[in-house]
């Protein structure tokens, strides 16, 4: 499921150029580059906490929050890159999800832990929620690109 959430989404973005990519509707807007670049992190955030057990370090936190909280941050970050540099880093992070996921028993996907405040939920859901996340900003790249046709 995650892998073809990720080609619908690798097919709608794979021939936008850095200014589609950069693209900003208004001045509160997340762009397409944005967009990508945060479901990559959301992908890396994910894997700390339920491959290594643990909550994001400060320094993680620091390191990951422009793409995890998009907005200015994510506006100042994630600006002038090609569509190459997106889909390498979704590849990556991809990759090292699935070798990980090889690794692990299937038992893993339903062991729980505290999640949103505080309620239980197994790896399963935690992992069908980064690619809900994906899926959700899929559709707001095809609204986006709707809106650069419109410009």
């Amino acid at each position: 499921m995650m892998n073809y959430a990720r080609e619908t989404t690798i097919d709608a973005v794979k021939d936008l150029t850095v200014e589609e990519l950069d693209f900003l509707y208004d001045g509160e807007a997340n762009s397409i580059g944005m967009l990508l670049a945060h479901m990559a992190v959301v992908e890396k955030a994910y894997q700390i906490e339920t491959f290594e057990n643990r909550d994001l370090t400060d320094d993680e936190i620091i390191r990951l929050s422009p793409g995890l909280e998009l907005g200015s941050l994510g506006r100042e970050q994630f600006r002038g890159n090609t569509i190459e540099f997106y889909l390498q880093d979704l590849s990556e992070v991809r990759n090292m999800t699935i070798e990980k996921f090889k690794t692990l028993p299937d038992k893993w996907l339903f062991e729980q832990t505290p999640f949103w405040w505080n309620r239980p939920a197994n790896n399963y859901f935690k992992w069908f929620h980064v690619f809900e996340d994906e899926l959700s900003h899929r559709g707001q790249i095809r609204i986006i690109k709707k809106l650069m046709n419109k410009v």
